[in-house]
């Protein structure tokens, strides 16, 4: 059977389950997987497409965001408080200013609009919220200028963080740090306001020629006319030390107890706390057009409009991929994230505290993924698995002889392997007996693991589940028949049926086992700490459970998703690039015979049940109007 004449619903049908279902290495080798773009939403929102003329960065606590030239905003990171859920109905943005857990973005009106952790009100804008033309954002508070010079602050007021300093007139530039803040005048003077803590409004002498300022947590920059940089305030790390020579700088940015300047060849210059890198500028240092510092990471723009992003990766903000695509697998662990891209490497994403990003070398030939509790397992094609990160109860330690498995599964603190007879090898941490695989051990073909329990799919269309068993987790509702899928969540199971339909137990307190209507025309599930998701055979994501900031909610457009997987508060999907209806990473002619098939005018064929994936514009029409924008993006031959 060849891939490449297979319609939408064929492809998608055939080739999720063998992610997830053991049928032999060969198989696998020989039936191309869709690839696509990462993405991720809930805590961590990751995903960023940083590929299109973007005109300046801010970098907050644990977040990042980016302004396009079309006023359209992009952010990915931390997003506990929806830091990075920018208001989809605003447009047009003309500036950004991201916080320690707040963002602000200004439109051309003169109104700025605020969102994220409002705990202080650093996020509600006074009224009238008008006139602005400048705006920065601080730990716990904000800053605008109007257009009479003017600064209005507003959020935490510890300090006198909202008292702005008499005459409140001729500002031209502000900074807001973690307890104080700071405004540039037209005469190159500064004025510092809030606590004054390790000096922070002692500013030093003379203040006179400045032409920039910045504020970090602790401490503060002033940038001279002639290019050198005065620091003043908490040293404890150095961030106030800057390095020599001090001269040639065209742009500064402090972060929590670091700093970064630009220097006027186009290099970065960065000093202070180093944990995770965040001063380590990547090579080649060269070419640069911004440097910008956020909590524990920095952010450049290179001149051709490439971000980089490096230090600390927490919450994503940092080791994001790039380029998004080609990915054809996903795994969502503690505080971490795998993705496998179609050449076999694997791309890492989240915290690192026990080096489950760290891949080993050599990154290739692996054929499939798993994140576990800070630790994580790759599948090479030679039917070995890797393991990597937290060495505890023996969870990255294979039992030999590693060989001949074909799927993988990580819980919490223990791993499973299948192997191409049936069998089940289990390791790690078996408090709960999570590692006893029930015996007769053969049949399997899939396995399923989270928190301190195991799922097995048999040959039969049955599933067997051990392991902890509160809230019912071992029993599986009858009929135990016919399923062709497992997924495991953190204290609740997912079963897909052969008829579509998902089947949920265990725990439900915030309903992540109440299967929405209609249940039908699921193909792939995934469940996490207490949300669950299910992909429809049209590329679309249905979500239910718990909705921690947006943690069910895909990212709009919910449509040409191809894979899914759940975390604890956040979960990844993969999406199909637009016009690669075929999956192979390219628009090509394939591409345009599947289109060619549903091209109904203004119309949609009913008999089409995934013509949504050929809605290029999503106007709910396919039509010419597709068919341009398709041919636009042609890449293939």
């Amino acid at each position: 059977m060849c891939y490449s004449v297979l319609t939408r619903r064929q492809v998608v049908i055939l080739l999720i389950p063998l992610a997830q279902c053991a049928f032999g290495h060969e198989l696998l080798e020989q039936t191309p997987r869709p690839r696509g773009s990462i993405v991720g939403w809930g805590t961590r929102v990751i995903g960023a497409d940083l590929s299109q003329d973007i005109v300046s960065v801010a970098a907050g606590g644990a977040h990042n965001l980016a302004l396009r030239s079309d006023g359209s905003i992009v952010a990915w990171g931390s997003n506990y408080f929806e830091q990075s859920n920018f208001p989809r109905s605003h447009v047009g943005f003309i500036a950004i200013a991201a916080g320690g857990e707040h963002s602000l973005g200004l439109k051309p009106d003169g109104t700025i609009v605020a969102w994220g952790n409002d705990y202080y009100g650093q996020s509600s804008v006074p009224e009238p919220n008008a006139d602005f033309i400048g705006l920065s954002a601080g730990w716990e508070h904000s800053l605008g200028i109007k257009t009479d010079g003017s600064v209005v602050a507003w959020g935490r007021d510890v300090s006198g963080l909202s008292n702005v300093p008499v005459p409140n007139e001729d500002f031209i530039a502000v900074a807001a740090g973690g307890i104080h803040s700071l405004g540039l005048k037209a005469d190159g003077s500064i004025v510092a306001w809030g606590s004054n803590l390790y000096g922070l409004r002692s500013l030093p002498a003379p203040n006179t020629d400045f032409v920039a300022v910045a504020a970090g947590f602790y401490h503060s920059l002033g940038l001279k006319a002639d290019g050198s940089i005065v620091a003043w305030g908490d040293n404890d790390v150095g961030q106030t030390d800057i390095p020599e020579p001090n001269s040639g700088f065209c742009g500064i940015s402090a972060g929590a107890r670091h700093t970064v300047g630009l220097k006027d060849d186009g290099s970065i210059v960065a000093w202070g706390y180093g944990l995770f890198g965040r001063t380590n500028v990547p090579a080649p240092n060269i070419d640069f057009i911004a440097a910008i510092a956020g909590g524990g990471h920095s952010v450049g723009i290179k001149a051709d409009g490439r971000i980089l992003v490096w230090g600390s990766s927490s919450e994503g903000q940092s080791n994001f991929p790039t380029p998004d695509a080609d990915f054809i697998a996903v795994a969502v662990g503690e505080e971490h994230s795998l993705g496998l891209r179609a050449d076999g490497s694997i791309v890492a994403l989240g915290q690192n505290w026990d080096g489950e990003t760290e891949i080993p070398a050599p990154n290739s030939d692996f054929i499939a993924v798993a994140a576990g509790g800070y630790f994580s397992l790759g599948l090479k094609s030679d039917g070995s698995i890797l393991a990597w990160g937290k060495e505890y109860a023996g969870r990255t330690s294979i039992p030999a002889p590693n060989a001949d498995f074909t799927a993988i599964a990580a819980g919490g603190g223990h791993g499973l392997g299948l192997k191409t007879d049936g069998t089940i090898v289990a390791w790690g941490y078996n408090e709960y007996g999570q590692t006893d695989v029930p015996e007769p051990s053969a049949d399997f073909v899939a396995i399923a693991a989270s928190g301190d329990h195991s799922l097995g799919l048999k040959a039969d269309g049955s599933i067997i589940a051990w392991g902890r068993d509160a809230f019912g987790l071992s029993e599986v509702p009858a009929p135990n028949t016919d399923f062709i899928a497992i997924a495991a969540g953190q204290w609740h199971n997912l079963g897909l049926k052969a008829d579509g339909t998902i089947v949920a137990w265990g725990f439900n307190y915030s309903g992540q086992s109440d299967v929405p209507a209609p249940n039908a025309d699921f193909i792939a599930i995934a469940a996490g700490f207490s949300h669950s998701l299910g992909l429809k055979v049209n590329g679309t994501i249905v979500t239910w459970g718990y909705d921690f900031h947006d943690a069910g909610s895909p990212l709009v457009p919910n449509k040409r998703f191809i894979a899914i997987a759940a975390g604890g508060n956040n979960s990844l999907a993969i999406r199909l690039r637009p016009g690669d209806f075929d999956g192979n990473g390219l628009v090509d002619w394939g591409d345009y015979l599947e289109f060619a098939m549903r091209l109904v005018g203004p119309g949609l064929d009913p008999k089409a049940e995934d013509w949504r994936w050929f809605d290029y514009n999503d106007d709910g029409k396919v039509d010419m109007a597709d068919f341009g924008l398709m041919q636009n993006g042609f890449t293939g031959s």
